[in-house]
Order: C-alpha cells, then sequence, then structure tokens
C-alpha cells in the first residue's frame, strides 16, 4: 500500500505515474513532471492542442545561442506537438467546454506519455480521446505522436490540423529562431530554421497519418507554422486513429539538416513498428539501471521516475553533457555544472560506463575553454567554469538583475570563488577510470583533464611562510550562503589535496605505461619536474582545518566563531534563511545551504584510504546536521543527509530525507518545479540507495553490500557495473527468529481514542465561512492528521495571506475548537479503547500520547483518562508534524523505549507513514485504502485484546 500521497491527484504504481484530474494552477510544474526525452532532446508534458500560459518547450542538448545577460542558453526549439482536433468548427481544448472525465500516464517501463479524455463540446457533443506521444530511444532523431478519437453521441465531421511551430519563445518571450523555408510535398510538411547567433540549421519534417476512414487533405502554410489540414466523417462508436511521425536534424550533427529530416521521414516504418523498437530499447536500459523496492510502492516509483528523468537526458554524443535542469525546463539557461561529475556521473559510471565516458569526454572538449578562464585570472592549467556550455568557457552572469526596479544589481561571486570544480571533475574521471578500467580513455582524454587542472591548483594556492602551510584564499565551498571573507575552505582544500595525489599517480601511470603520451603532455602542457614536485609538496602540506582532539572539521576558518543558530526558532517557515535574514546576515552566522563538511565525509568513505571512519562522521553530523537549512536550502542537501544517516545507522532520519529528495520535483515541495527537475538530487537518490540503504562497498574482489534498510522496505534488487564485471544484488531485512519485544504503546488522539473529528470540522467551517472560502466536509477529510497551519495551507491554496494573518487564523480556529471541546466528557471515549488501556496498565506496559493536537492533554483529561498515560506528546513536543517521525521518536524517547520496542495506533496515513519512518510497528485503524501500510488494520478496538495485537504482530511482551 501506498504510504504516503501529497497531491491527491497522484497516484503511483511500480511503473506508472498517474494525474486523475487537470488542475489549471498546476499545468507548468505538471509540464516539468510529464516531460519525455531519448538524450539527444527533451519535450515538456505539455498539451498537443495548447493552452493558455503553457511553457512549451523542447530543449536539443548541445544547441545553445547567445541571450543577454547570462551570455548563452540552451535554445527552445521548434514545437513539433500541435496536433488541433476541430468539432464541427469548435476546437477541442481543455479550458472549453466540459471535461467529463481525465487521465494522464507516463509509463516509466517504455517512455511513453499518454492521456485519457472524455470531453463534452460547448454544444453538447461529446468524444473520447486518447492522446499518446514518445520520443524514439531507438532511433534519436523520430518522434511520434498518436490520437484516437471516438464520437460518443453525435455523427459528423472532424478536422485535425497538424504544425511545426516554428517561433517558439524562451522564457522571457525572446525567439532564438530565423525561419529559411518551409513547404510540403508527398503527404510531408517541413519547416527550415537557423539560429540567430550560432547559427545552427535546424530541419523538421513529419507527416500525417490517419486509419479507420477516408480524409480530404488539404496544406495550410502559414509563415512559421507550416501545417497540414485533414477533414474526414465520423461515426458513432467508432474509433478514427491519427498518426504524426516527427523527424529533426541539426547541423551539429549533418551538413544539411532539412534533407537529412526529409529522407528520415520516407523510410520510417509504422508508429507500432516504431514503438515497439522504442520499447525494446527501453527494456535494455532498464536491464542494466533498473531499482526494485518491494514493501513501498510509492518508494519504488519515486526512484524509478527520478532514473527516469536522469535516463532521458543522457547524451549519446560526447560534445555534451547533462544541465542542471536536465532537458526538461528553463532553468538556469540549460548550463552545465558541478552537479553532473558530483552528483549525476555515479549512477551512469555503475550502470551506464558509455554514458559515463561521454559525459567526462565532454570536460575534454571544453577544455580550451576552461584554459582561457584560467588565462584571464591569471592562473596555468585550466581553470572550468562554474557554469559551462557549448565551448567551456565561463556563462556565469556577473551581475542579476533584482527584483526591485530601484535595488542594486547582485553581484554573482561564484563564477570568481567557487573553485572547487576543477578538483571535482578531476577526482570524477579518477573514480570513472577506477571503476571502468577504462586506460583507453585515461590516455586519451582523462589525463590530460586531470594534469592540466592540477597545474591550475600549483598557481592558485598561497604559500604562507609563518604558518608554513599552502592555504586557499577567498573561496567559496558547495555551502553558499558563505561568499564573503571564506579561507580554507574544507572541502575545498581536501578535494584540491586528492586531486593533486591523483595528478601525481596518474602522470606516473602515465609515463610508465605510455611513456610517449606523457612526453606529449609535459611538452604541451609545460609539465617540469619542479611543477610536479610542487604538486606532492602542496599534497603534504596544504591546510586542512582539523581538530583531532574534537574530531570536527570546521568548514572554513572562522566557521566556529561564527554567531551560532538555532534554526528550530524560526519554525515554521516556508522559506530558506537567507529570505527571513538577508544572505549578508546568514554570511555572519553558523547556517548552511548545503553540508559541505558532511559532503566531504561522504565522498571521502568511497575508499578505504580516505575514509575517516564513522566516529569522525558521527561527530560532525551532530554538529552540522542541525544548522544545514535542508528543507528551503540546496535541493541537494536531504538526500547527502540521508546517505550519512543511512551510514549510521539513522534509519528514520535516513528515510525521512530520502521522501524530501526523491518527492522534490513529483509533488513541487519546493514550488520552483517549473522551471525543470532537479538533475543533481535525481543522481543522488540513486546514490542514497546504493551507498546509503544498501551500504555498497569496494574491495579488491568486487562490491559487497552492508544494507540498512528502511522499516517498510522488504527487498531491495539492483545491479552494479565494476571492473569489466556486472554485479547483482538481492537484499531483504535480516529476519530474527526471537520475537520482538513490546514495551511501549503509542496512541494518536482522534479517530483512535475519541472522535474529535466533527469538532475540528465545525472550527475550521466557521473561520472558512467568515474569510469567504469554500470548504466542506470532503475538503475536511484531506485533514486528517495534518498539523494545524499544515491545514491552513491546504485550505487557503493559493490566496495570498500574510504570515500574521495566518498566525491570527490559526490562533482563531483553535478558539473555535476549544470552546467547542468543552462539552467533551468520558462518553466521547471510542469503544474498546478504554479496556484496551486498561489492561495494557496491568500488563506493565508503558503508555504515551502521541496526537499533533496542541490541546491533546486537555481533550484526555475531559475523558478521563489523563492518568492513565505515562507521556503526553503533542503538537508543543516537536517542530515537525507528522508525516515527519519526530513526534513518535519524541514520545519513544520520553517513555527511556527503542522505536523498535513501540507500537503505534492510528487512523491516518500520515500517521502511519510517521511510524514507519520512526522504525515502529504500527496497528492502523480505520479503512485498508486510508492506513493499508501498517502492520494490521483494525475497523476499530472494539473487542480488541492485547494477546490478539501480539499474536497479529508475531510479538511477545517482557516476563
Amino acid at each position: 500500500m501506498d504510504e504516503f500521497n501529497l497531491d491527491p491527484h497522484l497516484l503511483y504504481s511500480d511503473w506508472i505515474l498517474t494525474e486523475t484530474e487537470f488542475e489549471p494552477k498546476q499545468l507548468n510544474y505538471k509540464e516539468t513532471v510529464f516531460a519525455i526525452g531519448n538524450g539527444y532532446l527533451g519535450t515538456r508534458g505539455s498539451f498537443e492542442e495548447g493552452l493558455p500560459g503553457t511553457e512549451a518547450a523542447t530543449f536539443i542538448n548541445g544547441l545553445y545561442d547567445d541571450v543577454p545577460i547570462y551570455y548563452t542558453e540552451l535554445v527552445n526549439c521548434p514545437n513539433w506537438l500541435p496536433l488541433y482536433i476541430i468539432i464541427d468548427d469548435e476546437e477541442f481544448r481543455l479550458d472549453k467546454g466540459e471535461i467529463l472525465s481525465y487521465q494522464r500516464q507516463l509509463d516509466l517501463k517504455h517512455g511513453v506519455l499518454s492521456r485519457k479524455i472524455s470531453w463534452c463540446s460547448p454544444n453538447g457533443k461529446t468524444i473520447d480521446l486518447y492522446f499518446e506521444r514518445f520520443t524514439s530511444q531507438s532511433e534519436q532523431h523520430v518522434l511520434a505522436l498518436r490520437i484516437q478519437l471516438t464520437p460518443i453521441d453525435f455523427d459528423g465531421k472532424i478536422g485535425i490540423r497538424a504544425s511545426i511551430d516554428g517561433n517558439p519563445e524562451n522564457h522571457e518571450g525572446f525567439n532564438h529562431w530565423l525561419i529559411l523555408n518551409q513547404g510540403y510535398s508527398s503527404a510531408m510538411t517541413w519547416l527550415q530554421a537557423r539560429t540567430r547567433s550560432s547559427r545552427t540549421q535546424l530541419g523538421m519534417a513529419f507527416k500525417l497519418e490517419i486509419s479507420g476512414t477516408k480524409a480530404e487533405y488539404r496544406d495550410i502554410q502559414s509563415p512559421g507554422f507550416p501545417s497540414v489540414e485533414a477533414k474526414f466523417e465520423t461515426k458513432a462508436g467508432e474509433t478514427i486513429t491519427v498518426d504524426k511521425l516527427v523527424t529533426v536534424f541539426t547541423s551539429r550533427e549533418v551538413e544539411n539538416p532539412i534533407q537529412a529530416a526529409r529522407d528520415k521521414l520516407q523510410e520510417l516504418p509504422s508508429y507500432e513498428e516504431l514503438r515497439k523498437n522504442h520499447q525494446k530499447a527501453w527494456q535494455e536500459i532498464w536491464d542494466c539501471c533498473d531499482i526494485v523496492i518491494e514493501g513501498s510502492t510509492q518508494a519504488q516509483l519515486a526512484i524509478r521516475y527520478n532514473l527516469f528523468q536522469l535516463l532521458i537526458c543522457a547524451p549519446h554524443d560526447e560534445r555534451v553533457s547533462i544541465p542542471a535542469k536536465t532537458l526538461s525546463g528553463f532553468g538556469y539557461r540549460g548550463h552545465i555544472f558541478w552537479d553532473t561529475e558530483f552528483f549525476i556521473l555515479p549512477f551512469f559510471v555503475f550502470t551506464q560506463p558509455k554514458i559515463a565516458r561521454n559525459l567526462l569526454t565532454y570536460r575534454y572538449h571544453t577544455l580550451e575553454g576552461a584554459r582561457r578562464k584560467a588565462k584571464y585570472y591569471g592562473y596555468r592549467g585550466a581553470m572550468y567554469a562554474w557554469e559551462s556550455a557549448a565551448t567551456g568557457d565561463e556563462v556565469t552572469p556577473r551581475w542579476a538583475p533584482p527584483e526591485n526596479f530601484y535595488e542594486e544589481d547582485i553581484r554573482i561571486w561564484v563564477r570568481d570563488r567557487e573553485i572547487h570544480i576543477s578538483a571535482d571533475i578531476a577526482i570524477a574521471a579518477w573514480f570513472y577510470w577506477q571503476v571502468t578500467c577504462d586506460d583507453e580513455w585515461m590516455h586519451d582524454f582523462g589525463a590530460e583533464i586531470i594534469l592540466d587542472t592540477a597545474l591550475f591548483w600549483s598557481s592558485r594556492v598561497h604559500l604562507n611562510v609563518k604558518r608554513e602551510c599552502y592555504e586557499i584564499l577567498d573561496v567559496i565551498g558547495p555551502d553558499e550562503y558563505h561568499e564573503h571573507d571564506v579561507n580554507n575552505n574544507a572541502f575545498t582544500n581536501r578535494m584540491v589535496q586528492w586531486h593533486l595525489e591523483k595528478a601525481l599517480n596518474v602522470y606516473n601511470w602515465l609515463n610508465s605505461k605510455f611513456p610517449q603520451k606523457a612526453a606529449q603532455l609535459e611538452e604541451k602542457l609545460q609539465l617540469t619536474p619542479k611543477r610536479r614536485w610542487r604538486w606532492q609538496d602542496i599534497a603534504e602540506n596544504i591546510f586542512i582545518p582539523y581538530n583531532q582532539e574534537t574530531g570536527l572539521i570546521e568548514q572554513f576558518e572562522g566557521f566556529f566563531q561564527l554567531e551560532d543558530v538555532n534554526l528550530e526558532d524560526y519554525e515554521p517557515r516556508t522559506c530558506s534563511m537567507p529570505s527571513l535574514l538577508g544572505l549578508t546576515e546568514v554570511n555572519k552566522r553558523q547556517i548552511l545551504k548545503q553540508p559541505d563538511v558532511l559532503m566531504l565525509l561522504y565522498v571521502m568513505g568511497r575508499t578505504a584510504e580516505t575514509d575517516y571512519g564513522k566516529e569522525i562522521l558521527l561527530k560532525n553530523w551532530d554538529y552540522y546536521a542541525p544548522r544545514t537549512d535542508i528543507t528551503y536550502g540546496s535541493s541537494l542537501g536531504p538526500a547527502i543527509h540521508g546517505i550519512v544517516a543511512a551510514t549510521l545507522g539513522k534509519t528514520a532520519e535516513a528515510y525521512e530525507y530520502f521522501r524530501l529528495s526523491a518527492f522534490a520535483d513529483l509533488e513541487n515541495r519546493r514550488d520552483n518545479a517549473e522551471s525543470g527537475i532537479h538533475a543533481a538530487s535525481c543522481g543522488n537518490i540513486w546514490q542514497a540507495v546504493i551507498f546509503g540503504y544498501a551500504g555498497i562497498q569496494f574491495t579488491e574482489n568486487g562490491p559487497i553490500a552492508k544494507p540498512n534498510l528502511p522499516p517498510t522496505w522488504k527487498r531491495l534488487q539492483f545491479k552494479l557495473y565494476w571492473r569489466n564485471n556486472w554485479y547483482s544484488f538481492d537484499l531483504k531485512p535480516e529476519i530474527s527468529n526471537m520475537k520482538t519485544e513490546i514495551k511501549g504503546f503509542i496512541f494518536d488522539l482522534d479517530g483512535v481514542l475519541t472522535d474529535t473529528a466533527e469538532f475540528h470540522y465545525q472550527a475550521w467551517q466557521k473561520l472558512a465561512d467568515e474569510e469567504n472560502i469554500p470548504f466542506n466536509r470532503e475538503a475536511n477529510e484531506e485533514l486528517r492528521g495534518v498539523s494545524r497551519r499544515d491545514s491552513l495551507l491546504k485550505i487557503i491554496g493559493e490566496r495570498k495571506y500574510s504570515e500574521s494573518q495566518i498566525q491570527e487564523m490559526m490562533e482563531r480556529k483553535n478558539r473555535y475548537y476549544v470552546e467547542s471541546i468543552e462539552q467533551i466528557t468520558s462518553y466521547y471515549l471510542l469503544p474498546g479503547a478504554g479496556s484496551l488501556i486498561s489492561e495494557l496498565r496491568e500488563q506493565g506496559i508503558k503508555i504515551a500520547l502521541g496526537s499533533a493536537s496542541k490541546n491533546a492533554r486537555a481533550v484526555i483529561e475531559k475523558l478521563g483518562i489523563a492518568d492513565k498515560f505515562d507521556v503526553i506528546a503533542d503538537g508543543n513536543s516537536v517542530q515537525r508534524s507528522k508525516p515527519a517521525p519526530d513526534l513518535f521518536l519524541y514520545a519513544a524517547s520520553e517513555l527511556g523505549l527503542e522505536p523498535a520496542q513501540c507500537v503505534v495506533v492510528e487512523d491516518a496515513t500520515s500517521g502511519i507513514e510517521a511510524a514507519l519512518g520512526a522504525g515502529m510497528l504500527t496497528i492502523g485503524i480505520g479503512s485498508v485504502e486510508r492506513v493499508g501500510a501498517a502492520k494490521i488494520v483494525l475497523s476499530s478496538l472494539q473487542g480488541v485484546t492485547l494477546g490478539d495485537i501480539l499474536s497479529k504482530l508475531g510479538c511477545s511482551i517482557p516476563g
């Protein structure tokens, strides 16, 4: 059963993501969620018929063009989707007529996006429509779209107009294309265009095939919008199939792209054959990449969804890489960051090494840009750009315009100071070599990357004569909340040290195995013995801010002297700390955007020779984790926290971080999914599962697993590529022959001990009426188990209220609720609850209340059972409400028990999820649809005894 579902209109199965209702306000975010691609290009999940406000886009990887401020961006290419349906002069569109039923599905297994709609036109004619599309994985220049139309209650004429939109715009409304030519011939419609600055030509062609009836065709040549129109007669109940097959090429691949597109179109097989070949290609991909999870449907879908997003932008071209927002949105202009090598590359190295090779070879092809940047700043060697595009030159904007017209422009310092990327790329190249044993690549490409970037470091470090060490001054580490007065950032310095050590190893290997190549690089890079000696000296003497007595690594010199802050004091909040305090103020405090030191310890832990050990990891976790803005800081933070928590055996915390990361885009948790998929987060999720939960470690005999699976996972299967061999893993939780001893019960309040739902409903309804907000009992059901604040936010939806207004409404609702519960007596205790609690007391079982309500104590006092509870854990006890496990973990701690010794009795999905996340046994009260993830499900507690529960749980009690 599903553990949770924040969006009630998204359903999860093992392979298929289903949207059950069209919500116009979610249009752009869902365009990202339902994107498809094949590595050559990506297309957002926009509708074929169009809709006002759409951000339709198709991005061809590597196709950039100039743009003000941001230098260059991935071009929004001509839109191949437009296919309009006209029913007796009425055009089908979701903002017209009436939607009788709606379903959109993304089939991850086969890479197919589909949509089923039953629609009634403004004139009362009903038609069933089925849309299906894919970007061919077997023929990467081929795109296919199918529509099946079935009139339900009418006979008549239907028109189809298929088009290419040659005037797409970027996010600011700028069109990169000049139309060169267009035409129609031999049932083929085509467009030839060229980008304005980079002068890359594009050829796109399509043909329309209609089966199930006879159609009349007509060419429509609107400038920049070549179209073909087909009209045909239909009868009620008969299905007509319309196939639109599209080909696209650019001058990046062929000399004459329009001729290539037209030639390719003529030789295409049928839609069915293309789909069959496409699905076969996906099957081969998933055979290497899939991760199977049993026990959690949503976790299964989430991991496959995130891997799918990486696979659909995986390049088969060594001149391109993976943009930070993949090929699914306008975010970051399609620029390439360190995200690719540090967070994404490991997935491909261990599952698709050919793709990994392409990604790293892109860095070789952009070395000249890195050399130009180093030279500009006055350094030797290669200094990789913080943001890179086609050439490798720096394309991070120097200044960004402010939101307020009258404020000063914002200086972007990362282009100058966040320099660890050069070491990140070099270490990624070294890791690839270690895993694949690809000596050919290291000879041809990798060695030059590693050696030339090492030369950069030898000129970037500063020798401190007084301290007799090397330093790196004026930098920005991965934690970008601190961008001023940062010296000796631990992450940067340690990665540089590692880089230089490996550079010496690579040079020695090259000189031994391929002396001629070594001599060539010595001459080309001016790699003198003196400079190689300097690498060794830097590696041995670079300053790392590490205190052996405390075991703490200081993020950078002086970090421990910054003002300390308790982030819990700022909860609840809905934005990042810089948004609350301003970046200048955050820069003065120990608040992290992402965990520099924990990331360093994680990557160091990948090899035995660099691993700091669990004791050091735990000490730094305890210090840095509470200081990280994990929810609203970097999207990379949660997965890193999850990996470290899993490594430390903190399974409940690790799973909470996994959820934050895995559902970031699916559920739009950061409210920015419309700009594209968080690619680095997708890669991080794979690492969290493989290196965190599976505990994969590498030995001379191959990879081994030391699993620490989440409580709900019953099985974890995957494959890894390691040194020319494939290793299969099938992991299951360890099963003990000894029965678990139960020492504590934690009861939820509403729906378990009493039913105050009616009182809550009346209070919310009164508030909603006063605020003129639509609300009813059905909407109230969605608030079950949800905190007061989150409930209010669900009720107000998109309506704008200030924080003070939100606080006032929360207090007002609570006042209404408190007034209403004055009438509660022992009569309101639900059947069976009192007798079970009494039996537990007699058996010496500890009892706690675990309720999100801040009025829980008052309610159980009125019920007359307050003296039966050893601990009251309520909405005042913790900051994070369910489905976070914090409340139940707090209750167990106050009882003096381990989580595994506790049973939680809950009636809400969020509560069951919280209990499972805490590693506790669960009893669900209510419907299977709501609490089916629980260990056992009961309709109520009436007639239930401790013996019944122990028997069903397979547990015992002490003594």
